[in-house]
């Protein structure tokens, strides 16, 4: 049976990529979204692991020069826990309801940061535990968790290429161990499968663009970008959920 491949959606995933990469909170953001417009949920979460791989690899490639082990520890040991606690709930839990609360809770914060400029969360362990564990379950349970980590990490103020390289490293291991559960979930649909190789491509190239026009943007543009991203995404969310359902 011939499956025929969609151009406007690989299109619209290599811009996920881009605005991912320059936002510093990955493309899952962007791309879920995006999938649930021409696949079930439950694929589009197997998918995004699979195209997450590709990318975070590239980034660490790319901005390998900048490694925070702190938030390494603090957030990334706490994400992967709890991306397999949200990734296993997330068969047996509607998302829509999830969903809402996600895109409250990311316009609502990601405004706060932006009215109040010189706010700045503390990078203590508290702070990053807390970040890892809600950025990992919200991973897990609807495929996108990378803006909340972005917006603990913003609030740290990072130097931009540690806080690239650090995101992606940590949501490397995020979608290693959630590929695992989704698998064993039933979430890689064999039929999908067409996509891997486009979507592996897409993710090297899009993350070397979307490095190219982020060495463009200075370091104190760069905190108002990611929030400007966040709030938008956060915006996306509520619509989608009460009028493209």
């Amino acid at each position: 049976m011939k499956i025929d491949v969609n151009i406007v959606f690989l299109l619209l995933a290599l811009l996920a990529e881009i605005i991912g990469t320059i936002g510093g909170f990955g493309s899952s953001v962007f791309f879920v979204p995006i999938g649930n417009f021409y696949f079930d949920f439950h694929s589009v979460l197997g998918l995004t692991a699979v195209f997450h791989l590709s990318s975070n690899i590239s980034k660490i490639f790319l901005f390998r020069k900048g490694l925070d082990k702190f938030l390494i520890l603090y957030i990334g040991v706490p994400s992967v826990i709890f991306v397999v606690v949200g990734g296993i709930l997330s068969k047996y839990i509607n998302p829509l309801h999830l969903e809402i609360v996600l895109g409250i809770f990311l316009v609502a914060l990601s405004a706060l940061f932006l009215i109040k400029k010189n706010m700045v969360i503390e990078p203590n362990k508290q702070n990053s535990v807390i970040g890892g564990i809600l950025s990992g379950f919200s991973a897990g349970f609807l495929g996108t968790g990378g803006a909340i980590r972005g917006l603990t990490m913003a609030a740290f103020n990072l130097e931009k290429s540690i806080f690239i390289a650090t995101s992606a490293f940590i949501d490397f291991l995020i979608d290693f161990s959630r590929t695992i559960v989704y698998y064993q979930n039933g979430y890689i649909n064999p039929d999908h499968l067409i996509y891997i190789p486009f979507l592996f491509v897409i993710g090297l190239v899009g993350t070397y663009i979307g490095k190219k026009i982020l060495e463009k943007i200075p370091q104190d543009k760069f905190k108002t970008i990611s929030l400007a991203l966040i709030l938008l995404i956060g915006i996306i969310t509520i619509v989608k959920v009460f009028f493209w359902n």
